[in-house]
């Protein structure tokens, strides 16, 4: 069978070097093969990483209270609405908003349609099986282009941004350039290289006092493929919301002494590491989202920012928000458990943000 590390060899062999983003992109995403391809059962405690739905159905109760405010609102204008998921993995997520809307609010339910923007057929697989209790509630799309340009929808991702692929440019302090770490063979070993980079002018705007006291290699990242997935995403929204729940920082906090080397960071089997050119394939591939870059393609597009905050501000709002209503009055252990893992700092809850714009 073909490895993505085969696939990673046949093109540093044609170009002598690729881009980190092109390795993260092929070890993820490298079909049949790759890391998320391969591996549906990667998340929660028994997998490499734990996130906010592997902690139980509280996320996706929550989200779907929020969604169904949005979306009543969005209803008084008479127009057919969408929730509009990005990176549903197996699914798991969708049946825990779907469960909880058609359990209280049927009407609700019986109006929407859910569509899941998925490109792999592996992960579209997983998904129906998952959602099989749902029925022709869900629809698929392989990508947001799919969905035309005049969707009144409520548009999400949890956890997708970060898991694009990133550039990783370094600080070369003797000729005070930045160059683009790149990705070439030693026999049969993958290593770094210093390629020329094509630096993003936000970046170029950091002022130069800064930049004499930055060390050699100091190394941050840019995504464009986020930019440009969220500029998608707002193009295609006529009236509603484009909500991120991802890890990640503003442009101000993106230069840190704690972070010489990125914030790219492997995981597998819940250690971390940094050896990040290690088992293509075989461990997760992550970087903190520049935030910042996130918001000004939004704006850029025309929506317009409601909130920025971390994960604790925004979930610990919508709980206050239902419990008001009288929603969640079954409260129970469980839950207080799953609230506290998603919202204490030394749990889900200290790099987890969330972005959400409108139009």
């Amino acid at each position: 069978m073909k490895m993505p590390t085969d696939a990673i060899r046949e093109e540093i062999f044609k170009c002598g070097e690729i881009t980190f983003a092109r390795f993260m992109e092929l070890a993820l995403y490298c079909p049949e093969t790759g890391y998320y391809e391969a591996k549906k059962d990667n998340v929660g405690r028994a997998g490499d990483f734990i996130t906010s739905v592997s902690t139980g159905a509280l996320f996706g109760q929550l989200l779907a209270f929020q969604f169904a405010e949005w979306l009543g609102e969005l209803g008084k204008q008479n127009e057919k609405l969408q929730i509009v998921e990005a990176g549903a993995h197996d699914g798991k997520l969708a049946a825990d908003i779907l469960g909880w809307l058609r359990k209280f609010r049927p009407e609700l339910f019986s109006e929407i349609e859910y569509c899941i923007i998925e490109p792999s057929e592996t992960r579209r697989r997983w998904q129906k099986e998952t959602l099989v209790a749902f029925g022709n509630k869900i629809c698929w799309v392989t990508q947001i282009s799919e969905l035309g340009n005049r969707q009144s929808a409520v548009i999400f991702s949890n956890e997708l941004l970060d898991a694009m692929p990133v550039h990783r440019l370094g600080w070369n302090r003797e000729t005070k350039q930045w160059f683009e770490w790149g990705v070439t063979l030693v026999g049969d070993k993958f290593v770094w290289s210093r390629m020329s980079a094509n630096v993003p002018s936000a970046i170029l705007d950091l002022p130069s006092s800064l930049l004499a006291v930055l060390p050699d290699g100091y190394t941050i990242e840019t995504s464009p493929a986020a930019e440009q997935w969220w500029r998608a995403a707002a193009g295609v929204l006529a009236h509603g919301k484009l909500l991120a729940v991802d890890y990640g920082f503003t442009a101000e906090e993106q230069i840190s002494p704690g972070r010489q080397h990125g914030t790219v960071r492997a995981y597998h089997r819940h250690h971390v590491s940094d050896d990040l050119l290690a088992n293509a394939g075989e461990q997760d591939l992550t970087a903190h989202v520049n935030f910042s870059a996130i918001q000004k393609a939004g704006e850029a597009a025309g929506l317009r920012t409601e909130n920025f905050c971390t994960q604790p501000q925004f979930l610990t709002r919508i709980l206050a928000a239902a419990m008001k209503q009288n929603v969640f009055r079954e409260w129970n252990a469980t839950q207080t458990r799953q609230f506290q893992t998603l919202t204490h700092p030394e749990h889900l809850g200290r790099a987890f943000r969330v972005l959400v714009q409108s139009r």
